[in-house]
């Protein structure tokens, strides 16, 4: 099968490898002519980014690059790409990296026309309602790793510097206008980051599938996601040259993330703040916690995931499927306990606080109480 297309859900997407070259062409497709590429400190030193301004500078679309992007960015971040944004002149936004360059893109995107407190804007009820949609600039997406699918998603994740919550900010146009996935661009990727990056696909996946509203696309896209991680993730680490491994896990990830319209649960409840914290890795931690939710979550989840077992050929249903997930983290170098990523016993009377809090938990399959959260944490140590 070649790995080449053109798609249109969610968004327009130029799927292949070697298709960064048409990055000029996604610009003018999103009317963008004075892009601000946006992208991590780490990422802004590599080839493949400067290669990419050298493809918008020889379409003469400048070089303009902001990097002063974290690991889990915060609204410090923000305000920088803001102000370089605006002193730029710019007129769109190329979100380029993982989740960290791709969310805090969509954010500069987002706000460079906005005149309220990005905080006015998070998830809850119809808050996205409050933004000036018409000043919202244009973004073209390009992922660099497989794992967020922040490419294809309405939101982004801050971090608040003071109080150190995790905050999703969501408005409708923050969906980009056109995505590039490359998977040549993801050839680099350390074993570690390719392990959690996937894994990240996989959590979204997971939760889900196991979530209890209704929503029977998000659900089939779920399965199929699941299932190109579990075909592909150990290709892609033991080799990470192997290019079409490399694609299916960029599918599988745009996959997760399109799923997770249905709702997330304690997968995410627990990481959320964890990041916040103790600055982890989002997809890292998710797969250290996912073993004990799948427990927690048992008999409310295990029926479908029977259905599920059988369809990935696993063998045992729901528990070979739990066996499954512990084995996998194994193979691909994951912690076993969150002490081993930093994580303290101190906290847990916080985390479980914030995790409370997280939209999160409203997709959990069964009710997130104080009890079985400080337990759940309790377990992971």
């Amino acid at each position: 099968m070649t790995l080449t297309g053109n798609w249109s859900y969610p968004t327009a997407i130029r799927f292949g490898a070697g298709r960064i070259g048409e990055l000029p062409e996604a610009c003018a497709q999103a009317g963008i002519r004075r892009p601000l590429l946006v992208t991590d400190r780490e990422l802004a030193t590599l080839p493949i980014t400067q290669a990419t301004l050298d493809i918008l500078e020889a379409a003469g679309l400048g070089r303009a690059l902001f990097a002063e992007v974290d690991p889990n960015p915060n609204d410090t971040n923000l305000a920088a790409g803001v102000e370089a944004y605006r002193d730029g002149n710019h007129d769109g936004v190329i979100a380029f990296g993982g989740g960290s360059g791709l969310d805090l893109g969509k954010m500069v995107a987002f706000m460079a026309g906005q005149t309220r407190p990005v905080w006015d804007f998070e998830d809850i009820d119809d808050w996205w309602t409050r933004a000036d949609a018409e000043a919202i600039a244009p973004i073209v997406a390009v992922p660099t790793t497989a794992g967020t699918g922040s490419e294809v998603g309405r939101a982004s994740v801050i971090t608040n510097s003071l109080t150190h919550e995790k905050k999703i900010i969501f408005h409708p146009r923050v969906l980009p206008s056109v995505v590039i996935c490359d998977p040549e661009l993801t050839v680099g990727m350390p074993k570690p980051i390719t392990a959690g990056t996937g894994l990240d696909a996989f959590a979204h996946c997971v939760e889900a599938f196991s979530s209890p509203h209704y929503h029977p696309m998000s659900q089939g896209i779920a399965l199929e996601g699941m299932r190109l991680v579990k075909e592909y993730l150990p290709r892609a680490y033991a080799d990470g040259g192997d290019i079409e491994a490399r694609g299916q896990m960029m599918s599988a990830a745009m996959m997760g993330s399109t799923a997770f319209q249905k709702g997330l649960g304690a997968i995410h409840a627990m990481s959320h703040p964890i990041g916040a914290l103790f600055n982890s890795h989002h997809g890292t931690t998710n797969a250290i916690c996912m073993p004990a939710v799948l427990d927690l979550n048992a008999e409310a989840i295990r029926e479908r995931f029977d259905m599920a077992a059988a369809y990935l050929g696993i063998e045992g249903g729901f528990d070979g499927f739990r066996t499954f997930v512990q084995t996998l983290n194994d193979r691909l170098g994951i912690p076993r306990t969150l002490s081993e990523i930093g994580v303290t016993e101190d906290r847990i009377d916080e985390l479980t606080r914030m995790a409370l809090q997280d939209p999160s938990c409203g997709g959990n399959p069964i009710v997130l109480t104080q009890d079985n959260l400080e337990a759940l944490f309790r377990r992971c140590l």
